[in-house]
């Protein structure tokens, strides 16, 4: 199959790119107007034409598109793709406000393609161990769920745009989507209620960008999860961020440290104690697909782990999280 890149503004679409290659696939081209740095970048490391007319990457040949737009952008994207037939596969969030989920409703529900986005969480071998010990009943019925997600900013680094909740869609839509994603594919049960807030600490220079965020969710069922994530990882950090799961079941409980530990080892630790086993740390299962090859299934029309309807009812989540938030205010704004 042969596929382009239009809009390339966040790195995560080299998860795509490099997944495509390493199956044979070819890319046409990279279009970006404004990140030329990261376009030329990923041009240049996988020997891909930088292409100056989108619509060139959408000729009779090109069969799929990925997008890492702008994400206010990423809606207009999609709808292009619809026009000329090609599915695409997007780095999150797809869209930033109610208004425009509804515009890709419009497209998923017309089915003339499909629409993919980089929900990789699922895809780790450490979230597929949890989600196949859950099903085994492994720490018996679900207590509580609980993540922690905390992010470097680099602010140097970032472009404008991300410091605009407008464009960007702000830090729940931003990262949240993946922790509500992972609650309904855990559990198995839809989002019943939301609260929580977020919080301004810094850069009063951006005055629409939120620096942290936490959410009390309640699944169908009454099962309780605690949503937290932040612009404050460290600049000395081993990692980008130090992103932690706990479960708590009626029989054990359970930690991933997604990042691992620097003290033991920077490979993901999965550890789990139950009534019958003492604290051991779980070997994790392999993942016997990527989530681009899932993608590809589906638009062959086979089996796929990750569907229209888990992204919508995960960004529907994300977005509901985001309208209830109770805004703090913890600085003084400049003069």
């Amino acid at each position: 199959m042969k596929f382009s890149v239009i809009g390339c503004q966040h790195v995560h679409i080299e998860i795509f790119i490099e997944e495509m290659l390493k199956l044979g696939h070819e890319c046409a081209g990279i279009f970006e107007l404004e990140n030329m740095t990261l376009a030329s970048s990923l041009a240049e490391k996988y020997n891909i034409p930088l292409v100056h007319d989108k619509m060139l990457l959408l000729d009779d040949a090109i069969q799929i598109v990925g997008c890492a737009g702008i994400n206010n952008e990423k809606i207009d994207v999609i709808e292009l793709c619809e026009k000329y037939r090609k599915h695409v596969m997007l780095d999150k969030p797809a869209v930033t406000n109610r208004e425009d989920l509804a515009r890709l409703k419009t497209v998923m529900k017309r089915g003339f393609i499909e629409v993919g986005m980089l929900l990789t969480e699922r895809f780790r071998p450490s979230l597929s161990t949890l989600k196949k010990q859950l099903n085994e009943g492994v720490i018996g019925d679900l207590v509580s769920i609980s993540m922690r997600k905390p992010h470097l900013l680099k602010q140097e680094e970032r472009p404008l745009w991300h410091f605009s909740k407008q464009q960007s869609g702000g830090i729940v839509n931003d990262l949240f989507i993946h922790d509500f994603d992972l609650l309904r594919w855990l559990t198995g049960k839809e989002v019943r209620s939301i609260t929580g807030y977020m919080a301004k600490n810094i850069l009063s220079e951006y005055p629409s960008f939120f620096d942290t965020a936490g959410f009390q969710v309640i699944m169908e069922g009454g099962l309780a999860a605690q949503l937290y994530a932040d612009w404050f990882t460290p600049e000395k950090s081993w990692t980008w961020g130090d992103g932690r799961i706990f479960v708590v079941g009626t029989k054990g409980t359970i930690e991933i440290r997604l990042e691992g530990d620097p003290l033991v080892s920077k490979d993901a630790l999965y550890l789990q104690v139950t009534s019958q086993q003492e604290l051991t740390a779980i070997e994790e299962s392999s993942i016997p697909i990527t989530i681009t090859e899932d993608f590809l299934n589906r638009i062959h029309g086979q089996n796929s782990l990750l569907q229209h309807v888990d992204i919508i009812a995960a960004t529907e989540a994300t977005i509901r999280a985001d309208e209830c938030a109770e805004i703090i205010y913890r600085m003084k704004e400049k003069s």
